[in-house]
């Protein structure tokens, strides 16, 4: 049976001291953030994921965007050492985690550096984001970690926005989704599918053909309910003022032993 599991951290009372790196930086209401972390783990919830609650890191303003802590592959958590230094703190509730969910833990060792948000899994390729917070020791470790698990693992070069996932995820049937003009090079997917919003290019994976997505991407939200998926929106807007996106928020489990 795939596990249905995904870990989340609530956001830090400093989460509006949060870095900002590609954009102009916004006031963040941090209350409001709050309302809208809690439904997004409703969101979750009600098609059928089991939130674990990862420690708070009250000291550490980005920790709410908890993928960029790890990265999960079949049951091995690869424990990620985040390019940006004041994110480091993060990863140790996340590794406590995982480790009590059961998974094989593997870490990224210095001078290797990895942000999870770098990482896109389409079936057994993963491609990670060479660019502003993941380095080449960091690729070469991944592979190093994955490859003998059978994932093919595909450098892609990023820098128009912080994380590859910031730029493409993927729809269920593989094909790689992105903003055109923040893609670096859409040639590298097999199948490229560009979408009319920037946040439209984050989808996660609920199953049945639902995709959990930000509300500020209506028209892309409609491509994909024409293509004969199901969009499932969330209102994110706060921690999209802090280059955050629907899949920031969440690590999903899907192959742990159970």
């Amino acid at each position: 049976m795939p596990s249905q599991k995904a870990l989340i951290r609530r956001p830090s009372p400093r989460l509006a001291e949060g870095l900002v790196t590609h954009i102009e930086r916004e006031k963040v209401d941090v209350d409001l953030a709050v309302e809208q972390w809690e439904a997004y783990a409703e969101a979750l919830r009600t098609h059928g994921w089991e939130t674990v609650e990862v420690d708070p890191a009250d000291d550490c303003p980005d920790s709410v965007f908890v993928e960029d802590a790890v990265v999960a592959f079949r049951n091995v958590a690869l424990i990620s050492r985040p390019g940006a230094e004041s994110r480091r703190a993060e990863t140790a509730g996340v590794e406590e985690a995982v480790a009590r969910l059961g998974c094989s833990v593997n870490w990224i060792w210095e001078p290797g550096t990895l942000d999870g948000g770098d990482v896109l899994k389409v079936g057994d390729t993963v491609y990670v984001g060479r660019g502003g917070r993941t380095n080449a020791a960091g690729v070469q470790q991944l592979r190093a970690a994955l490859e003998p698990l059978g994932a093919r693992v595909v450098a892609v070069p990023v820098s128009k926005v912080l994380h590859l996932k910031s730029a493409v995820t993927a729809l269920p049937d593989g094909t790689v989704i992105g903003h055109e003009p923040l893609v670096d090079t859409p040639s590298l997917f097999p199948r490229f599918l560009p979408v009319p919003e920037e946040s439209g290019a984050h989808v996660v994976l609920l199953g049945g053909g639902k995709l959990l997505m930000a509300a500020s991407a209506p028209k892309t939200a409609e491509l994909f309910a024409g293509l004969g998926h199901e969009p499932v929106l969330v209102d994110i807007s706060e921690f999209e003022k802090l280059e955050g996106c629907v899949t920031c928020l969440s690590v999903r489990l899907r192959e742990l032993y159970v």
